[in-house]
């Protein structure tokens, strides 16, 4: 297997970011217009309501984009087929859906944990400030994390790579 290099990576994932930028920007941008005296509610008196309707909005469907695609026949979102990547267990072969969702759920956790840490800083919580910002220390530190690990070693294995036992590699 030839395993692919960080650059190839970023340029899927500029790629696949996009997408969800037009997701958001048509999509929910669209709901949020027609529906706004419904969905502004939502956003400004509960953290709690804040972060589930952000997630039921945003995470879930991008996190179903990734989970869905990436153990397809394709192996992988449209950013990793245009880039001429794939998602693999450690057998070179397509991954099944529990290992896409683990992997998944992986890579998006430090999104959405600052997902949390915005919301209960922006609208009144019981977390004291300080909690929120150990918090946000760590999302910071993981995501430093997710950038160099995969800089770190040969098969180039990213944190979620590692746990759900997957490789990205050149088709």
């Amino acid at each position: 297997m030839s395993f692919s290099l960080f650059k190839t990576r970023l340029y899927a994932f500029v790629l696949d970011y996009l997408i969800i930028v037009l997701y958001g920007l048509l999509v929910v941008g669209g709901i949020s217009f027609i529906l706004r005296s419904s969905i502004t509610p939502l956003f400004s008196h509960s953290p709690v309501t804040a972060q589930w309707t952000g997630f039921l909005l945003i995470t879930f469907p991008v996190s179903l984009y990734f989970i869905i695609s990436e153990q397809s026949e394709w192996k992988g979102t449209v950013g990793k087929r245009k880039a001429g990547i794939c998602v693999v267990d450690l057998t070179g072969e397509r991954i099944g859906i529990g290992r896409s969702i683990l992997r998944t759920t992986i890579k998006f956790l430090p999104w959405e944990a600052a997902h949390f840490v915005v919301w209960n800083l922006i609208l009144p919580s019981g977390f004291s400030e300080r909690t929120l910002y150990v918090i946000l220390s760590v999302v910071y530190i993981t995501v430093f994390l997710y950038l160099i690990l995969p800089l770190t070693n040969p098969m180039r294995r990213n944190v979620y790579d590692w746990v759900a036992g997957t490789a990205v590699i050149n088709k």
